[in-house]
């Protein structure tokens, strides 16, 4: 392009890292949390923090869903984010945003009842923490019980007697 061979090199890598980035921030947009749910995603995430911690130190977790907390909690932990954390509520918006959707297959794969028994939060955190994750409350088929998970068995059973 240039006819300098570090020329090109310094473009290309600046473009391929203005590239990623789009990506990631079009990921981000993607699954970002409706409605006022950015908010109290950021409100929770100091409680978040904690319990991705513990659940990625837990060994009855698969260990796939430890990987995928491990990776986040390096994530987290590394100072550069899409977008820079010293912007007022927004530089969290995306750590919120990607510890969401982590811990949202993280409950798909295992279940909502490691995250009830290791979460340090209040009461109202947890409750913050299911609307973020998208688990309403539901009634198990079998009994009249309110649960905030209805498992992968009940699940079937449901579909079963549709």
């Amino acid at each position: 392009m240039t006819g300098s061979f570090w020329w090109d090199l310094l473009i290309s890598v600046v473009a391929t890292l203005v590239l990623a980035w789009l990506a990631l921030g079009i990921a981000l947009m993607v699954l970002r949390p409706r409605g006022g749910l950015l908010r109290e995603a950021v409100r929770v995430l100091p409680d978040v923090l904690r319990l991705v911690r513990r659940l990625a130190a837990d060994t009855t977790l698969p260990r796939g869903v430890r990987i995928r907390l491990g990776l986040l909690l390096a994530y987290l932990a590394i100072p550069i984010d899409l977008v820079p954390d010293f912007i007022p509520v927004l530089g969290y918006a995306d750590d919120a945003i990607i510890a969401t959707a982590v811990l949202r297959s993280m409950v798909r794969r295992a279940g909502l009842d490691p995250v009830r028994a290791h979460w340090p939060g209040t009461d109202d955190g947890f409750t913050a923490l299911t609307r973020l994750l998208g688990l309403t409350t539901r009634t198990h088929p079998e009994t009249t019980e309110q649960s905030e998970h209805c498992p992968p068995a009940c699940r079937q059973h449901q579909r079963r007697s549709r």
